[in-house]
């Protein structure tokens, strides 16, 4: 990444502590701009549940610090992490503590106000209480507002999920911001040009037993509820009623915290036409979606929705749901074809009519790579995060 600077070169490095929960949200949406932001100048500091796979890939521009989180609710981590992190951050000394994900971005809110760090920024790349009802609805919204109120920086996903937490009230207009039209790292386009597309698909298709002439249906995320996984099974289950043909290849790891209902696990197992290959690394992500012919993304709740930019790199027509996020990655009937949230038999009516309109997926196809190079490659998402960081220190 060739570097650019807002002002003068810094005399000092400014320091940046990163934290997210895990390590694969760290992999997947933050050490790319923090290789970046060192590359420009800044000296980071990464913090997450890692492993020591984790730590070699990324010591070479960043101190790396294991700290052990959970992701789902945990009293004994909400007692633990803040009091761990106050001590990281007096040893610290940083001048920025950026988080992301929502566990370790309210831990680390709470530590960086206590400590005094004085840019507290906040990545908001979805809300987690918007799925949920009655009082863990009430309670997570509450956790929400306190990590908003203790930072002094929020960057809003998207403009529409900016425009939702105003309208919740989580925070102040003059707070939040967007950084560019949305999104966090981009996607990496050179990759999905850089292997035959034909040899691995047929390759990857005979691996999973799918028919060479079949025609997928491709998920890739965390198998749970609220990625919309029910629903989708459902779709498909009808689907291949008509279409005998078709296959359906599910992506991803299974979320035990909001798992899909067992009913659906159970038809997913019995399918022959179900395909689960479980969770995935990074690197082999483009690959499996060349088997892919349409991409279904049926989320209840979503950041930007990476891996629809991803499919858009990949020249593959999308269905997702219209909901903030993913009806701001594509344009309805341009660029991919959105669906209401829940509800399966709209869905069934867009995978049929994708399914038979040879025309319109190639349309889709087409106009959502060429939205993906203007917008969504990786080199100009990170130089809008350096310019954004740049500014808001006043480099």
């Amino acid at each position: 990444m060739k570097k650019h600077y807002k002002g003068k070169m810094m005399e000092n490095k400014v320091k940046i502590c990163a934290l997210t929960t895990i390590s694969q949200t760290m992999e997947l949406f933050v050490v790319d701009s923090m290789r970046n932001l060192s590359e420009n100048g800044y000296e980071i500091t990464l913090v997450c549940d890692m492993d020591k796979e984790f730590v070699c890939k990324n010591s070479d521009y960043a101190k790396c610090i294991p700290l052990q989180m959970n992701r789902g609710a945990s009293i004994g981590d909400l007692i633990k992490i803040p009091f761990k992190l106050v001590k990281i951050f007096r040893e610290g000394n940083y001048d920025v503590v950026y988080y992301m994900s929502p566990n370790a971005s309210f831990y680390a809110s709470v530590a960086a106000k206590f400590v005094g760090i004085k840019h507290r920024i906040y990545s908001q790349t979805g809300l987690r209480y918007v799925s949920l009802t009655g009082i863990k609805r009430n309670i997570f919204k509450i956790i929400e507002k306190v990590t908003c109120r203790l930072s002094t920086t929020i960057r809003a996903v998207s403009p529409k999920n900016r425009e939702y937490a105003i309208s919740e009230g989580l925070c102040e207009e003059n707070k939040i911001s967007v950084v560019g039209i949305g999104g966090t790292i981009g996607v990496d386009l050179s990759l999905c040009d850089s292997f035959n597309i034909q040899e691995i698909r047929a390759e990857l298709k005979n691996k999973y037993n799918i028919p060479k002439d079949a025609f997928v249906f491709g998920y890739v995320g965390r198998i749970n509820a609220d990625k919309g996984i029910n629903e989708l099974i459902k779709a498909f289950s009808e689907i291949e009623k008509k279409y005998n043909h078709t296959y359906l290849v599910l992506i991803g790891m299974m979320d035990r915290l909001n798992p899909i209902s067992r009913e659906n696990m159970d038809i997913a197992n019995k399918n022959p036409h179900i395909v689960l290959t479980g969770d995935i690394s990074v690197e082999m992500v483009y690959k499996h979606m060349s088997m892919f012919d349409i991409l279904v993304h049926p989320t209840y709740r979503e950041g930007f929705g990476k891996v629809l930019q991803e499919a858009m790199g990949m020249r593959l027509p999308i269905i997702t749901t219209d909901i903030p996020g993913p009806s701001e990655v594509i344009e309805d009937k341009i660029s991919g074809i959105l669906v209401k949230p829940k509800d399966a038999e709209g869905l069934v009516e867009k995978m049929e009519e994708l399914y038979l309109d040879g025309d319109l997926r190639n349309s889709l196809a087409q106009n959502g790579r060429e939205r993906a190079e203007k917008y969504f490659d990786r080199p100009i998402m990170l130089n809008n995060i350096l310019e954004d960081m740049n500014k808001l220190l006043g480099i």
